[in-house]
């Protein structure tokens, strides 16, 4: 882990994501006392505040998203923070924000959330102002650019001032507890781990559905769509989890060994195994809704649905199909993951009258943390018409098993990470570079067949056509 920072600066931090998460997990860290009484927290952005006026706007914040059992804490949080304006395009700035830093020999940590043209120059200001020593680790929020090329580009500018040991990727998904549950789920538990491979799994579903639009992202979303937004990264390390072969041991290098290797052996996708949507005006939760050109304000071809069935050329998983699906202005907000196992090779039960079905496990990241084994069981009675089956649900409520520990933003987690210099829970270079050289292939895939998203009215499951790429194979989407 080396050296804990006694300095954490926050670029963006006057902006949504640093309103809605990383003050409060800041603040419940603080609360919690898992970050050092000494720890000093540094907000910059092209924003006017003085440290007073940035305290003043911190609390609005806070009182907005923290929990209310955490609001006490607020008074006793704020005088951890100071504030200073930066232009990333004004080298004289980071001087003024080096001193506004002051000594560094303790260790700082960098949270960079910024667009991906201010990456650059962000960081031959760092370098020029002196706040990229060997004890200066950096946390890079998404975008990391649009394809592989524009990655390597920002990934090879912050390799000049950082390398990789010092480099946090962030992939919010990852701090999620479910997420890292699934590590457990199948590698402290004997009786899956036999079972995780393509003689007894038929088809695994991934889906990241979203009830929201646009939001406050217009001008990010209409230039990524769905596609580089949510599957690149999201959805990518999630399959990386669920597929991955056992590593060696539970640290940052054997795990992240393993992820790349899965996305390495991702298939190039058909031209008949994606589908692309864009929402139309429709109703979620009852309340019309616009569509999404009319939400944006202009006729776009961007998509905000899209699903893909998707194989990995490996031992364990040739031939099982990973069905991924994500979109916005669907009918619920979910992020869940399907393991649906084979049938069993012979029923003894057929000749007495009962069907059975193959067990399902469903893995609930959001809004619930749960998991869900569908098992078969024999319906109780005497039995005189034949035996009956019926499948019934082991289901685990996490917050329920689990009901002293308190519920966590997964950026409390990750920013006590990087604080730390843990980077179990990050993304490592080549493991991006792997998850864009596969979505560039389906993107150049698209333009070649001039394939444009389908309509669809919000509120559904997006375009009919999705629902036909899995049934066509005898799959059904679990909603």
């Amino acid at each position: 882990m080396g050296f804990t920072a006694d300095r954490l600066l926050l670029f963006g931090a006057t902006g949504d994501l640093a309103q809605r998460m990383l003050l409060p997990s800041l603040c419940a860290l603080h609360d919690d006392k898992l970050i050092a009484p000494e720890l000093r927290i540094i907000g910059t952005a092209r924003s006017e505040y003085d440290d007073d006026s940035y305290r003043a706007f911190a609390r609005e914040a806070l009182e907005k998203y923290l929990p209310d059992f955490r609001k006490p804490a607020i008074d006793s949080f704020l005088p951890r923070l100071s504030y200073q304006t930066l232009d990333a395009n004004d080298a004289s700035h980071f001087t003024d924000l080096s001193d506004e830093i002051g000594t560094i020999d303790k260790g700082m940590a960098i949270f960079l959330s910024t667009a991906p043209s201010l990456f650059e120059p962000t960081i031959a200001g760092l370098t020029q102002a002196g706040l990229t020593g060997d004890k200066v680790r950096i946390g890079l929020e998404k975008p990391l650019g649009t394809d592989l090329k524009s990655s390597r580009e920002i990934n090879d500018a912050v390799a000049t001032a950082f390398p990789e040991d010092r480099t946090f990727r962030i992939d919010h998904y990852l701090g999620k507890e479910t997420v890292q549950n699934l590590l457990a789920l199948r590698f402290a538990n004997i009786m899956f781990e036999p079972l995780w491979n393509a003689a007894h799994i038929e088809h695994i579903q991934i889906t990241i559905a979203e009830t929201v639009g646009l939001e406050s992202r217009v001008a990010y979303y209409d230039g990524a769509g769905a596609l580089r937004d949510m599957v690149q990264n999201h959805m990518l390390q999630l399959l990386a989890l669920v597929a991955m072969e056992p590593p060696a041991n539970y640290d940052a290098t054997a795990i992240r060994d393993e992820k790349v290797k899965v996305l390495r052996a991702l298939r190039l996708v058909e031209p008949g195994e994606t589908v692309t949507g864009q929402y139309r005006k429709g109703a979620i939760d009852g309340q019309p809704v616009p569509g999404y050109d009319e939400e944006l304000g202009k006729d776009s071809d961007t998509e905000t649905f899209v699903a893909i069935k998707a194989h990995l050329d490996n031992w364990r998983w040739k031939g099982v199909p990973f069905y991924l699906r994500t979109g916005k202005r669907l009918p619920e907000r979910m992020t869940e993951i399907v393991i649906q196992f084979r049938r069993v090779p012979h029923s003894i039960f057929a000749g007495a009258g009962a069907l059975t079905q193959p067990n399902r496990l469903v893995i609930g990241i959001q809004p619930q943390e749960n998991l869900k084994l569908t098992m078969m069981a024999k319906v109780p009675g005497l039995d005189r018409g034949g035996i009956r089956l019926h499948p019934v649900e082991l289901d685990i409520d996490t917050p329920d098993v689990f009901a002293g520990p308190k519920k966590r933003i997964a950026y409390e987690r990750l920013l006590l990470d990087l604080i730390e210099g843990d980077q179990t829970l990050f993304v490592r270079r080549d493991e991006v570079e792997a998850q864009w050289d596969w979505i560039d292939d389906i993107r150049a895939s698209w333009a070649e067949h001039g394939l444009k998203p389908k309509g669809y009215p919000a509120g559904t499951w997006g375009p009919s056509a999705a629902i036909a790429l899995a049934e066509r194979d005898g799959v059904t989407w679990h909603e």
